[in-house]
């Protein structure tokens, strides 16, 4: 198994994943999702936008953090009880969106982990919250 279990979590540890942003994505998500407003999807609509510019839809830069704690810490197996999200600033397509989580509390008696969840892009904060996650554990 990738990833780490409840018993090897340490506060303090953290990992990433980051994925620069297409045109592709954010019409896939669009499609997906349902959520078709034309900021995201339509360049004269978002030109007239306070952005001046398409961007993606907030909830696929929060996706990439899923990512983080569904593959890498602590990876597979792990639920996700709940997620908190600030959005601070918009991501345009070709920018790169990091994604990192980082363990702030381990609660063992119910083998819970809360995580700091941050999304970066160039060093900028454009996402920021907390996460609350079951992850496997050996017991």
């Amino acid at each position: 198994m990738d990833g780490v279990f409840f018993e090897d979590l340490t506060v303090g540890q953290s990992a990433s994943f980051g994925k620069t942003v297409t045109e592709a994505d954010i019409l896939m998500f669009a499609a997906v999702s349902g959520d078709t407003n034309p900021v995201h999807i339509n360049a004269e609509a978002a030109a007239a936008s306070m952005f001046k510019e398409r961007i993606a839809h907030g909830m696929l830069s929060a996706g990439f953090i899923s990512a983080v704690l569904g593959t890498r810490l602590p990876g597979p197996g792990t639920i996700y009880l709940s997620q908190t999200l600030k959005f601070r600033a918009p991501v345009t397509i070709g920018q790169t969106v990091t994604a990192t989580v980082e363990v702030t509390a381990l609660d063992a008696a119910k083998k819970r982990a809360t995580l700091k969840t941050t999304c970066t892009v160039a060093g900028k904060v454009v996402i920021e919250g907390e996460a609350l996650v079951m992850p496997p554990s050996r017991g």
